[in-house]
């Protein structure tokens, strides 16, 4: 068996994630995984799980958060973006 990098969990079914550095980590659940690896939200500072949105090099959960930081441009929906 091996351990969760994050719970420590002794677990039968883990999987290993290799994230873009090269770091290896193992983890018993992909709730482990997110909270260990998933960027944060430069604005709301929540788990970004999924695409996001990335401007000057800061990663944002969605497009309304990218606003409240100054990020012109940048929308959910196409109603939105008419606004």
């Amino acid at each position: 068996m091996a351990v969760c990098d994050t719970c420590g969990n002794d677990y039968p079914f883990t999987f290993t994630v290799i994230t873009s550095d090269s770091g290896t980590h193992t983890f018993d659940s992909f709730e482990c995984a997110i909270e260990r690896v998933a960027p944060r939200c430069g604005h709301c500072d929540c788990r970004i799980v999924g695409h996001g949105i990335q401007a000057g090099g800061t990663m944002f959960c969605c497009a309304h958060c990218a606003r409240e930081s100054g990020v012109a441009g940048v929308s959910d929906n196409a109603e939105a973006a008419l606004a």
